[in-house]
């Protein structure tokens, strides 16, 4: 299978002096944890959730909240992005997406298409997706396996193997 047949293609991105308060929208918006960065049309970068939540004070919105807290907000995406975004093709197989993932420990990876653009983005959840598809046919049929044992044993009076 191919990272292509996983990946999404409706890619989320944000310009790089977008303050970070319309990337944490952005993100809560569209029901998503990484958003790609932009600058002139040109990826510069990734930035997740988990950069803005070490990024923002927890103390904005309560009685400690102080000014510096709330400027933390106007800050553009760009300083607290992850600026080597790592990118695997959209022919790759989701095995070396995987492993491209973990070698690199890191959340997600933006698939290139043949002129080297974005042609979606892929993330963990997606690849364990897949591994989790994969794994089902495997498990019914030891399920059944199973299943058909007991039958035979309880027709039989005897314990089902390995009991």
């Amino acid at each position: 299978m191919l990272i292509a047949d996983i990946m999404s293609t409706d890619v989320v991105t944000v310009e790089a002096d977008t303050p970070l308060v319309e990337v944490q929208h952005a993100l809560e918006a569209h029901g998503i944890h990484h958003l790609l960065v932009t600058s002139h049309k040109r990826l510069v970068g990734v930035i997740t959730d988990r950069d803005i939540i070490r990024a923002i004070s927890p103390f904005i919105d309560t009685l400690a909240e102080r000014p510096r807290d709330l400027d933390t907000l106007k800050r553009p995406a760009h300083q607290f992005m992850t600026r080597k975004a790592i990118s695997v093709h959209s022919r790759s197989s989701v095995y070396r997406a995987a492993e491209v993932l973990l070698d690199n420990q890191v959340s997600c990876l933006v698939v290139r298409n043949d002129k080297g653009g974005i042609a979606g983005i892929a993330t963990w959840r997606d690849l364990l997706r897949v591994l989790a598809w994969q794994s089902v046919p495997a498990a019914r049929q030891a399920e059944a396996l199973r299943e058909a044992e007991e039958t035979v044993a309880e027709e039989s009076g005897a314990r089902p193997h390995g009991r």
